[in-house]
């Protein structure tokens, strides 16, 4: 994920107000809220839900009110879910105490996300407290970042004796919400992420630019995932359990884990992706890409930009993450660790 002062620093320094920044591969969508909250729009598109609960829900909360009486609601319904908290699998218990497995199963259940705003705030708070630190979240002791494997969550817990925190959600979320919401929330308005392959959506954005003659692109700002490194699916697993999917961990469906595992398939992936957005780019667009330095990534990255954009010059700037990155967690024994910036500007 992008820092956030890292992306407001980019938008501020390559776009002006009324510009519109895109970002294909969305994420938590950090590029687009920093967009918009600075009177700029910004296009995102996110193929994995658990991002683009997040990002949608950054760039239009619903109110405070309304998101505090829902998640009362989710809590009444929560009653009639006992024995499903029940059967759930043993994971579950080991997770969480009965009153949380009951609260979680009503709001996987009834919250309806992709349509209604008030419910996906609702969502995207339970999400941010799903997992993490005992007593500052829902669960048992996890890592708040990514859903560990149900086997070695159960081993560990077992091995250390640690048993799920008993309290009763409703009181934790309304202490947390309270928190969110003391500063309120920013008023935007002509940005939006798209919960979609950037292949698929690319060419409709195209077609209602050219349609409408609204303005073009004046900054890409993105991070396509990184080859090979790591499967977002399987790592968010327990999230997107929330969200309505499997109760175990499952790899990214085929059509899509391809693109990112496969060389040919990564690199299509690329070429697809920045040639659509060449079509909508003002003549003085700046490319802003964050990609990893391992050889074939950066190599094929460098490669697909400089195709598709031949008259801009490529700057390069190694390391600009400080700490641990994707490349650390997953490649321990590379010694091409990092993140790389390609700055793309007209010469």
């Amino acid at each position: 994920m992008f820092p956030v002062a890292f992306a407001d620093s980019v938008v501020e320094r390559f776009t002006k107000p009324g510009d519109l920044v895109l970002d294909p591969f969305a994420g938590r969508g950090t590029a687009i809220f920093s967009a918009a909250v600075r009177g700029r729009s910004g296009i995102g598109i996110e193929l994995n839900p658990v991002g683009w609960v997040y990002g949608k829900t950054k760039l239009s909360p619903a109110s405070y009110e309304l998101v505090a009486k829902r998640l009362q609601e989710i809590d009444v319904l929560s009653a009639s879910y006992g024995i499903t908290a029940k059967n759930l699998p043993e994971f579950f218990e080991h997770c969480y105490c009965l009153e949380i497995r009951k609260f979680l199963l009503a709001a996987r259940e009834n919250l309806d996300w992709r349509k209604c705003r008030v419910d996906r705030t609702c969502m995207a708070i339970l999400m941010v407290y799903l997992h993490g630190k005992r007593e500052a979240s829902l669960s048992n002791q996890m890592m708040q970042t990514k859903s560990m494997s149900p086997d070695y969550a159960i081993a560990w817990w077992k091995g250390k004796n640690l048993k799920p925190p008993e309290f009763e959600p409703i009181d934790f979320l309304s202490k947390r919400l309270e928190w969110r919401y003391a500063k309120g929330v920013p008023s935007i308005k002509g940005s939006d992420i798209y919960l979609d392959d950037s292949v698929k959506r690319l060419p409709k954005i195209y077609k209602h630019i050219e349609r409408s003659q609204d303005k073009r692109i004046s900054l890409v700002l993105t991070s396509p995932p990184y080859y090979n490194i790591t499967n977002y699916h399987y790592d968010q697993w327990l999230r997107l359990w929330l969200l309505g999917g499997d109760s175990h961990p499952r790899n990214m469906h085929e059509s899509y884990r391809g693109k990112f595992s496969n060389r040919e398939k990564y690199r299509i992936l690329l070429k697809e992706v920045f040639s659509q957005t060449a079509k909508m780019m003002n003549e003085e667009g700046v490319i802003y890409v964050r990609t990893d330095n391992r050889t074939f990534t950066y190599e094929t990255t460098v490669n697909v930009l400089s195709e598709i954009f031949p008259q801009k010059k490529i700057h390069k700037f190694l390391r600009p993450v400080s700490g641990r990155t994707q490349t650390d967690l997953f490649n321990k024994a590379n010694d091409q660790l990092g993140e790389v910036d390609l700055v793309l500007i007209s010469a």
